[in-house]
């Protein structure tokens, strides 16, 4: 019996270009499954898509290597953040507080 099919999009955004790609996988595949169907490891050598965190529609997958992925579903890959968002809005106010000091 063939196992029916399914049609995902997996999206990752690297420092200089930004991927969308349409896949079809087995239905039942994993996130993880998925991923690797994709393709994508062999496009970016510097993505270890085996332990990349990942979510779909911008809500992180805790356990990948479980959860199934549906007909629709788009999995986004993430990477690191260069630097903390709140860091960087504290340091902005602090520079905005300081430059309005010098000018009073």
């Amino acid at each position: 019996m063939v196992n029916p099919v399914i049609e995902i999009e997996v999206v990752y955004a690297a420092v200089d270009r930004q991927v969308l790609r349409s896949v079809t996988v087995a239905q039942g595949s994993s996130v993880r499954a998925a991923l690797l169907a994709s393709g994508l490891g062999a496009e970016f050598p510097e993505l270890s898509l085996a332990d990349c965190p990942v979510g779909i529609f911008g809500k992180v997958v805790a356990d990948p290597q479980v959860r199934q992925v549906q007909a629709g579903d788009r999995l986004e890959i993430y990477r690191p953040l260069m630097a903390d968002p709140k860091e960087v809005r504290r340091l902005r106010a602090a520079k905005a507080a300081e430059a309005k000091a010098r000018n009073q």
